[in-house]
């Protein structure tokens, strides 16, 4: 009688055993079905983070170079009108300045 007892405990255990592990695997599954939806809808916001984040970059870029362009712009404006100065500056100023005195040198 006792190996019959002991098939039969086993088989009890063994099926308490497979009762526990289909529960475990359905709550599994439940939990990874609402950290998908989460994970989804976090995927989601990630991306629109990102696309603003790029957005912003871009923006950035942009007034930067606009930024370069109107300062080249100003700046080649002023080299053509700098030169036409400059060639009336040395015109004007023709006249030699008379040298300085110096205290060592003999003035009698």
């Amino acid at each position: 009688m006792g190996k019959q007892y002991n098939k039969v405990q086993k088989r009890r255990r063994r099926k308490q055993y497979f009762k526990r592990r289909r529960e475990q695997i359905k709550s599994n599954i439940a939990l990874k079905k609402s950290s998908a939806i989460k994970s989804g809808s976090a995927k989601k916001a990630a991306k629109k983070a990102a696309k603003k984040a790029v957005k912003k970059t871009a923006k950035k870029a942009v007034k930067k170079t606009a930024k370069k362009a109107a300062k080249k712009a100003t700046k080649k404006a002023t080299t053509k009108i700098a030169p036409k100065n400059a060639a009336e500056k040395p015109a004007e100023s023709s006249a030699p300045e008379a040298p300085s005195e110096s205290k060592d040198s003999p003035s009698d």
